[in-house]
């Protein structure tokens, strides 16, 4: 069955959703999220021969990391959206190949989008796109949440470090009023994008993971886990992986080599 065209925007305002390649983690650690967010920045500008600021290849409203998939509320300028979100996507897969030592694809071939064409549906968009780590449960409220663009919008991230445009928003609906709606849950059936209703995972603390390890091999330390019977090992790490283990959290605790732990079947 073809493709179908995506649905054009009357405002150039899209909401997208990109999940990483069979809901594989694409954010392991801190340093993850701040080069995601570093390459957001990149990308909005456009750049001569020369490498000077000579445009605006988009604008954004609203961002949000969410350990395996991003939302990003983003404004066409002097560039397609799906050029834009190629670009992105390009840039972090190649570093984050480099990082962890691996090949191929990260993301789903084809990123979500929808277009948004009234300030009532952008409204929305800005409460649910923020409000996605608490409805994971993730943190308690939104402020919380570090790898999300709410704190561009409260004054706690820096001007000089903002990738929003805050300001535009800010222009429409009053501080106040916008920090009441965010705050407001959402109802649990409201969903944007088609299909988006899959909660990240956890994040697990060490002691955690060891609890899971202890249960599910039967073992209480590294070497031992190391010792059990390779179909067994594998099971366990795609089980711990599934509760919200990290690559690199598994690599530490049990001494499994990344490239292993990574290619588990979840």
């Amino acid at each position: 069955m073809p493709r179908q065209s995506r649905k054009p925007s009357d405002t150039g305002i899209y909401h997208v959703m990109m999940r990483g390649i069979n809901h594989q983690t694409i954010f392991e650690d801190e340093e993850d999220n701040y080069q995601f967010i570093n390459t957001l920045d990149r990308m909005r500008v456009r750049y001569d021969d020369e490498g000077n600021a000579c445009g605006r290849n988009c604008c954004y409203y609203a961002y949000c990391l969410m350990g395996n998939h991003f939302h990003l509320l983003i404004r066409e300028r002097d560039e397609r959206v799906g050029e834009t979100i190629k670009r992105i996507a390009s840039s972090y897969v190649y570093y984050y190949n480099r990082k962890y030592g691996r090949d191929g694809h990260l993301f789903k071939e084809r990123f979500k989008s929808e277009p948004v064409n009234d300030i009532a549906y952008f409204t929305v968009l800005l409460r649910y796109i923020h409000q996605n780590p608490v409805k994971a449960g993730i943190v308690e409220k939104v402020k919380d949440y570090e790898f999300s663009s709410w704190g561009e919008y409260d004054g706690t991230v820096e001007p000089v470090f903002q990738i929003c445009d805050v300001n535009t928003v800010l222009n429409r609906i009053p501080f106040k009023e916008l920090d009441e709606w965010v705050n407001d849950p959402l109802a649990d059936d409201v969903c944007c994008l088609d299909n988006d209703n899959e909660r990240p995972r956890l994040r697990l603390s060490d002691d955690q993971v060891w609890q899971e390890i202890i249960k599910i091999a039967g073992v209480t330390c590294s070497s031992d886990f190391q010792k059990i019977d390779k179909t067994k090992q594998r099971e366990a790490l795609g089980l711990l992986r599934e509760l919200g283990a990290s690559v690199r959290q598994l690599e530490r605790l049990t001494g499994i080599s990344r490239g292993v732990i990574q290619f588990v079947r979840k």
